[in-house]
Parts: C-alpha cells; structure tokens; sequence
C-alpha cells in the first residue's frame, strides 16, 4: 500500500484556488484566505513534482511555482538540505505567506528597533518550530525574520506565496556589536 505522501499535488488546481484567495480587497484579508488555503491544502500529506523536491548543497534552493502577474502574487517553492538558513532579511515590503509541504523549519521573527545612519538594531521576538500543513505570514512593516531547516540529516520544502515578484530583499548582516548593516540582495530562480 502507498504511502500518504504519494499523493500527488495538482499544480492547475491549487493555482486556481490561489487566485481565489488573493483576489480580495485588503492585504490583511488576502494574506489571512492565502494563508487558510495553504493550511487547508498542505496539511494533507501532498508530494511534490521531483523537480520541485531536490536540494542543493551549497544553499536552498528557489523554484517557481507560478507568477501571477494580473493578480499581482508570485509562488515559490523553496527546499532546504540539511542546515541550510537564510541570513535576517526583510520581504522588501511586500506580504508573504508561507507554509511547510515536506519535513520542518525553525522561524525566528524579528521586530527593527532602531535604525539610524545605516545601522540597524533589532529585538528577537518568536521563535517557531513549524511542522508540515504550518503556515505563517508577515505583512509589513513586521517582515523581518530567519528561516532554517530544522532537521540535521534531511530535506525540508517550503511554498511561499508573495504579493508580488520578490526579486530582491535586504540582508541584515551582523557588525559584530549587536547591530547589522544592511545589504541590498538580487533574488533569482533555480531550474
């Protein structure tokens, strides 16, 4: 007998749902549809396209899932070997989305709390250890945060869902003092 997780994730499907939830008239109303449909669909144990499942060694990797562009909403699909983390960065103001399809992750959610002459001081506010069908969000100004895989010798995926294209963000880079510096990062696809 097959296992859950060999049930297949239909692509059309979701996206058609997807353009349902975003189509709203507030931000806090879309991010809180987006984010009930991904619970809704992801806590379902969904396997992913092979294409979409496999890590890189040297960092996560990004992929495409579909970009809306009359909508105004990109969706990502990020998968993360073990170890692998992003550095403290914003979402260049636009709201995210996201959820766990596959394995776990560690979100470490940041408040700025000082900002003067380019240097930036900021105030750990959560830390959550989100398994699969755990869902997220962050809408500006409150978008600053670290996510890591949380499992040592396995694979975890990710589906962030963003009000727009996310080709770039802010790195927050530590001085060694307590504060960061920020740096300007271009984001790209994989694959």
């Amino acid at each position: 007998m097959a296992a859950a997780s060999s049930l297949s994730f239909d692509d059309r499907a979701f996206v058609a749902q997807l353009d349902g939830a975003v189509l709203r008239t507030t931000v806090p109303e879309t991010v809180r549809n987006v984010k009930s449909l991904l619970e809704e669909t992801f806590r379902r144990s969904l396997r992913l396209a092979d294409r979409y499942r496999q890590p890189y060694p040297e960092r996560y990797a990004r992929r495409l899932l579909h970009h809306n562009p009359d909508l105004g909403y990109t969706a990502v699909v990020m998968t993360w070997g073990p170890g692998q983390r992003t550095g403290l960065h914003d979402h260049a103001g636009i709201w995210c989305v996201e959820v766990v399809i596959e394995g776990r992750m560690r979100v470490i959610r940041y408040d700025l709390t000082r900002e003067a002459a380019g240097v930036y001081a900021f105030a750990e506010q959560n830390e959550i250890n989100a398994r699969v069908g755990d869902a997220g969000s962050l809408i500006p100004p409150f978008e600053y945060h670290v996510l890591a895989n949380a499992q040592p010798d396995a694979t975890s995926v990710t589906l962030h869902v963003y009000g727009g294209e996310m080709d770039r963000c802010n790195l927050y880079v530590p001085r060694g003092d307590g504060t960061y510096e920020r740096q300007d990062h271009a984001l790209s696809y994989d694959d």
